[in-house]
């Protein structure tokens, strides 16, 4: 659940700009040419594309490009919901940290304390297997997603999956190719720490994600999906590539993804909630030190507990979270080191030019003010 080019039939550039009424001086200051420019080029992706940006002149402005549902030909206008993905990973890792702060876990207790033999094989050994290790994908466990029974992943698009079943597939894999650091992504690893907050709490990791985050920042538009195959209205559907054609496959169980992958979240929702963390309004100074403590990972990027940091610019220090899903669904965001800009992409197809969209974003977030 991690982070090509097709053409569409219509392509349209849309946008709405919100600003608190307080901010009337600033508004004189707004320039939105980064933005309009950042548009234009993402409108020869050729995709659907949700677009949520916040600067401290401007406040927060939704627009997008291209079509949210292409069999109506209803355009993208930037309120679309969507699947995050492994964004879902940074908002695990914040539960995660909260408990740590909590005193109910400690980041260097191994697996095997909160779950005693869970991990118990010839290749891997939950006591020589942290909390930290999890959360920064150093634990050495492969990815479930590995297992032979995902080769055909649309089998299995209604199944009800529970994440204890990944973690046993993931155990039956052989040890994944590690980059230098000890990095190797693994979904396994946040479906175990789902597990251990569930262990820890007594509820499951999307219960605490709703009482803690959703609830706690009035997320009106975030959602767990448990076993719902539909996305809320209105939607951006996702495609995916099949025999030359995009097919719809927006509806999907992703129960499997469970704290790996699984929420669904608007582009206003999900800045909300990244400028909410990089603010400290949801861990204490010391867990989200320890969040931004980053390693190395098989892209030779950084990474630190459940995030990602960005070098798009000279001394421009920004964070986020890729996504990825099967139903076609990804997401790309960046958000300044202060939380005050911050650009989030909802994009509605597995089939796009990826460093063309990692540039935009990067030019756009070194240039709104």
């Amino acid at each position: 659940m991690r982070g090509r080019t097709s053409v569409v039939a219509a392509l349209a550039v849309t946008a709405s700009l919100v600003v608190a009424p307080a901010a009337s001086a600033a508004i004189a200051r707004c320039d939105t040419k980064p933005i309009q420019t950042a548009l234009k080029a993402l409108a020869s992706v050729g995709a659907g594309i949700a677009v949520t940006v916040k600067s401290p002149r401007c406040g927060v402005w939704n627009g997008g490009v291209g079509l949210a549902d292409r069999r109506t030909g209803r355009k993208v206008v930037g309120n679309e919901h969507s699947r995050i993905g492994s964004d879902t990973k940074t908002w695990t890792a914040t539960i995660v940290l909260q408990l740590v702060g909590e005193g109910k876990i400690k980041l260097d207790d191994t697996v095997d304390h909160y779950l005693p033999g869970l991990i118990r094989t010839k290749l891997y050994d939950g006591r020589k297997i942290t909390i930290r290790q999890l959360l920064q994908h150093t634990s050495g466990l492969p990815d479930y997603l590995d297992a032979p029974f995902w080769d055909n992943e649309e089998a299995h698009r209604w199944d009800h999956i529970e994440p204890l079943q990944t973690v046993e597939q993931a155990l039956t894999l052989p040890p994944p190719d590690r980059a230098p650091s000890g990095f190797a992504y693994a979904n396994t690893n946040y479906n175990l720490a789902g597990l251990i907050v569930t262990k820890v709490t007594g509820r499951s990791i999307g219960t605490e994600i709703d009482q803690r985050i959703i609830k706690h920042l009035g997320l009106r538009e975030t959602s767990w999906p448990g076993d719902r195959t539909t996305i809320p209205k209105p939607d951006l559907r996702g495609y995916v590539k099949q025999a030359g054609t995009l097919m719809d496959k927006t509806e999907w169980n992703t129960s499997e993804a469970d704290a790996s992958g699984e929420l669904i979240s608007t582009g206003a929702d999900a800045t909300v909630f990244w400028t909410a963390l990089l603010t400290g309004k949801l861990l204490a100074p010391a867990q989200l030190a320890e969040m931004k403590q980053t390693i190395l990972d098989d892209f030779g990027k950084d990474y630190g507990l459940g995030v990602e940091g960005y070098r798009l610019a000279p001394g421009l220090v920004t964070w986020g979270h890729s996504g990825s899903m099967a139903s076609g669904h990804k997401f790309r965001n960046a958000v300044t080191d202060d939380g005050q800009r911050a650009v989030t992409l909802l994009i509605g197809t597995d089939t796009f030019n990826s460093d063309e969209v990692e540039s935009v974003i990067g030019n756009l977030i070194r240039d709104l003010r």
